[in-house]
This record gives C-alpha cells, sequence and structure tokens, in this order.
C-alpha cells in the first residue's frame, strides 16, 4: 500500500470524488485493451520498458472490477524521468503523481481506454508482490471469490476519495499476498513462468 500522499506529490490532482466505487462485471474485452497501450508504451519507450505487465483486478478473469486498466512499467531507473516521461507523455499518458517515498513510484493517466500506469525501477521489490498477486488470483478461485466479496462490501459504502477505498482493501491484499507469499517460499521450481517481459 502507499503511504498518505504529500501533496506535493500531485502533480495533476486526482479529480473530485465522493461516493461510491463502480464495480462491474469482469470484461472479456480488457487483456486486448492492456495489449493496445502496452503496445502504445513499447513504441514510446522502446527497450526501456524492462517489464510491462497488465496487473490490478481486470488482468484477473472473472474478477469484478473498476473499468480502468493497470499497468506496471518497470524502467531501468524510474527517478531518471528524462529517459521515459517526455516519450509517455507524447503518447498520451498524463504524468499525475511523483511518490519518491513509495518505491520511487511515479504515475500516470491514460484514456481509451482508461488507464493507470504505475512506473517503478524494474529491480524495485513492488513489482514482484503485485504480480505475485495477480498470478495467484489467476490460480486461486477461492481467494478471488473472498477479494471480490470485500470489494463489493467496501465499494456500496461512501467514500471520500478514491485512494481511501483502495487504502480500505489493504488488510484483504497483504492477507492474500501473505498466502501466495507462503506458497511462493515453498515452490522449488519458482513462480515466474517467464512472465516479467515487455
Amino acid at each position: 500500500m502507499s503511504p498518505q500522499r504529500p501533496p506535493s506529490d500531485w502533480i495533476v490532482p486526482p479529480a473530485p470524488f465522493a461516493g461510491q466505487i463502480n464495480l462491474v462485471a469482469y470484461d472479456p474485452t480488457w487483456p486486448a485493451q492492456y495489449e493496445a497501450v502496452a503496445a502504445r508504451i513499447r513504441a514510446a519507450i522502446g527497450s526501456t520498458a524492462v517489464v510491462l505487465e497488465h496487473a490490478g483486478s481486470t488482468s484477473v478473469p472473472g474478477l469484478a472490477a473498476k473499468n480502468q486498466i493497470d499497468v506496471v512499467l518497470g524502467v531501468p531507473d524510474s527517478t531518471d524521468e528524462p529517459a521515459y516521461v517526455p516519450a509517455l507523455e507524447a503518447a498520451g499518458f498524463e504524468f499525475a503523481l511523483r511518490e519518491p517515498e513509495w518505491f520511487e513510484h511515479r504515475l500516470f493517466r491514460g484514456t481509451n481506454p482508461k488507464t493507470n500506469l504505475h512506473v517503478f525501477s524494474a529491480d524495485c521489490d513492488e513489482i514482484g508482490r503485485m504480480l505475485l498477486f495477480r498470478d495467484w488470483m489467476r490460480r486461486r478461485p477461492a481467494d478471488r471469490e473472498l477479494y471480490e466479496r470485500e470489494k463489493r462490501r467496501l465499494a456500496r459504502q461512501s467514500w471520500a476519495t478514491m485512494q481511501d477505498y483502495a487504502d480500505a482493501k489493504t488488510g484483504i491484499v497483504r492477507e492474500i499476498v501473505g498466502r501466495a507469499l507462503a506458497a511462493d517460499a515453498t515452490d522449488v521450481h519458482g513462480s515466474d513462468g517467464g512472465h516479467h517481459r515487455p
């Protein structure tokens, strides 16, 4: 979970929000939407995209989600903004947030489809956790259903900001990631399976 973000971190603050979260049923076009976004990123920054993956709930077949594609991008050094920021902006991604205090995370927003593009240095541990969570949810229907029930319960509440809703999911995410990490530690073959490559 990202810590409370200092106001100075926002380059383009999020739009005002108050109310319930709109979750939609899994859309089988989400993988193709991700591929279109990924193609734009590859065309913009080429080999600077060391890691490029579909993440978040839209990357898990069968899971309800906000209709927004989450992409995780690993670059050689996320603090070296001139190496990728201008090219991503030219490709239509809006540079919205800089978080030095949270793994030097950078956030870009995209449209058509609505996209959150999360940028980290390629060797950042957070990328591994995000993808481990995704892969575990794809393979474990019981945890996928547990997570969806909690998401739907929280979505029915009223929230002052979208970040408050995201923070409220931290407990269940940590619980599931803990199970995935424990299982991964006992898997002598590892859990990569060829993932994490652009």
